[in-house]
């Protein structure tokens, strides 16, 4: 009889000293073993990007901008081929929220065209990085990535103005005891050394855009498309908050001889840009 009431006795003890362990701990609101990787709650989860949705991006280029940059389009007489031209081709990507593209080809009498548009949104999955934070970095990459000129410290800014070419130095007088024939071939290979270094104005370089998102870079190459012809293209990369925006636009003229004009392709490439940073902002 002893033993029966002896047992339910230390039964009773260890319920209350666990209940008292319990209640402890409770009484702290706090887990005795919080698991790995939870945020304190005197640590703040980083801010969400701005932008939650993409706009689809064949129909984000009204038909006035693709008529100023592919000019081809308006040369189509078949109603129906042009309003394909103007539907452009959407690119092929596996996440629509994250990212969309769309690209147009157009053929002209004087050159083809080409224009790319594609939208990135950047998401980070760091409790400790906001979106805008990963968006810049990834920004960043690509703007050194592009390698960028120094801008001159005697060039005006180049996204403000134009800015004429002026001379690095004063032309000397030709030797006096140099033939003719000598001093001409001379003058002649310093105005083509003087040409190619200042083919493209020091406004029309590859370089960093002000008032265009919160940062933006356009780069400028002429490449040989092929042994006849020359290839114009024209970048325009800008962030705005967790969006990334790439224009890409290209011009290679139909005679063996034509260059396309830097400064006109810059100016429409711009153009476009600035017509979809209003786009986000209203």
């Amino acid at each position: 009889m002893q033993r029966k009431a002896y047992v339910p006795g230390i039964a009773a003890l260890l319920a209350a000293l666990l209940a008292g362990c319990t209640g402890g701990s409770a009484k702290n609101g706090a887990a005795a073993d919080p698991k790995p990787g939870d945020i304190s709650a005197n640590t703040p989860a980083a801010q969400p990007g701005k932008y939650r949705t993409l706009p689809e991006a064949c129909a984000a280029v009204s038909h006035d901008s693709l008529d100023s940059l592919l000019p081809g389009i308006k040369q189509i007489t078949d109603q129906d081929q042009r309003d394909k031209a103007y539907e452009g081709q959407a690119t092929l990507t596996y996440d629509t929220d994250r990212r969309v593209g769309c690209g147009w080809k157009v053929d002209s009498t004087d050159a083809t065209d080409h224009l790319n548009v594609d939208f990135e949104r950047v998401v980070s999955y760091d409790n400790a990085v906001s979106d805008d934070s990963r968006a810049q970095d990834i920004y960043a990459t690509e703007e050194t990535a592009a390698n960028l000129p120094e801008p001159s410290a005697s060039a005006t800014p180049s996204d403000t103005g134009s800015a004429s070419a002026t001379p690095s130095a004063t032309p000397s007088a030709p030797a006096p005891s140099a033939p003719a024939s000598s001093a001409t071939s001379s003058a002649s290979a310093s105005a083509s050394t003087s040409a190619g270094a200042s083919e493209t104005p020091a406004d029309l370089q590859p370089r960093k855009l002000s008032g265009l998102g919160d940062e933006a870079f356009l780069n400028d190459k002429l490449n040989s498309a092929s042994s006849t012809a020359q290839q114009r293209t024209v970048t325009v990369v800008f962030r705005t908050s967790n969006v990334i925006v790439r224009i890409e636009y290209a011009e290679q003229p139909t005679a063996s001889t034509g260059t396309p004009d830097s400064k006109e392709m810059q100016d429409k490439a711009r153009n476009l840009a600035q017509k979809l940073v209003d786009r986000f902002n209203g």
